[in-house]
């Protein structure tokens, strides 16, 4: 996932991973704050090789709604983006429609009929 990530911000060098690392896991904490399940939820990690080159350890989100409110979290806040309003707006438009959908919540509607 941080191989997409870095494509999404249009990253090119590994020079950022462990700070990129570091917003995803709390972005994906921030949504499960929230209420949301995330499927196939693994830790994110970073390890530096013997050569000095950051890898992911392999970990994944798969869902393509999760990945992208993760990657609209981490570039609302990685550096300072001129846009950052409209991805707060964004984000959290993201989570809401998260947290509101039947499939990454426990909801179950209750006992009232």
């Amino acid at each position: 996932m941080l191989k997409e990530c870095r494509q999404a911000l249009r990253i090119t060098t590994d020079a950022y991973d462990g700070e990129l690392c570091s917003l995803m896991r709390a972005a994906v904490k921030d949504l499960e704050i929230a209420g949301v399940i995330i499927p196939g939820r693994v830790a994110f990690s970073t390890t530096v090789t013997t050569a000095g080159t950051t890898t992911n350890d392999g970990s994944t989100l798969k869902d393509p709604l999760v990945m992208r409110a993760v990657f609209t979290y981490v570039r609302q806040h990685f550096g300072s983006p001129d846009d950052y309003d409209r991805l707060k707006e964004s984000y959290n438009t993201q989570k809401v429609q998260l947290m509101h959908a039947d499939a990454y919540t426990n909801y179950d509607g209750g006992d009232c009929e």
